[in-house]
């Protein structure tokens, strides 16, 4: 397992959830929620790479459950690409990552609208704890590393 703090991110079309993991990579935790309309996103998201000294940051890539591209795979693509100038960025497939992030927080007793500004965190979370124990399995980086100005390195795992 490589050693460093990662930011989990994921992108979604209003608001865009972002996770952190420990320096080990053991355990995913939540951030903060951006909102698209207000702020540069990549800028925050570059703001906050450096507080917490990141070594790379993990996008999900959403891909339908057939195996294709959605409406928001470019959008991702995209960011990812953006802040892949500044550091690292691996894309790894998010599929079901809100839909899992849900039920976990129905399931601690939150209502859909108690879910609402904080479901991007947690969807942030699963995909970057889905990463990190992926990588712990495999001894791999997982997903598709993109290099200075967001173009695909090589998929690793």
């Amino acid at each position: 397992m490589r050693a460093g703090v990662r930011i989990g991110v994921d992108v979604g079309r209003a608001r865009v959830g972002v996770a952190r993991c420990d320096r080990d990579g053991l355990l995913a935790t939540p951030v903060e929620t951006i909102q698209r309309a207000s702020v540069d996103v990549v800028a925050r998201l570059r703001e906050i790479a450096a507080e917490l000294s990141a070594v790379e940051a993990v996008v999900g890539l959403p891909i339908s459950l057939s195996g294709g591209d959605t409406p928001s795979t470019q959008d991702a693509r995209e960011m990812a690409a953006q802040l892949a100038a500044s550091m690292p960025v691996r894309l790894v497939d998010e599929r079901l990552s809100t839909v899992t992030a849900s039920a976990g927080m129905r399931a601690s007793g939150k209502s859909t609208r108690q879910q609402r500004a904080t479901i991007d965190q947690a969807a942030a979370v699963v995909i970057l704890q889905h990463a990190l124990d992926s990588e712990r399995a495999s001894g791999r980086a997982p997903g598709e590393l993109l290099t200075d100005g967001g173009a695909a390195a090589q998929r690793e795992g």
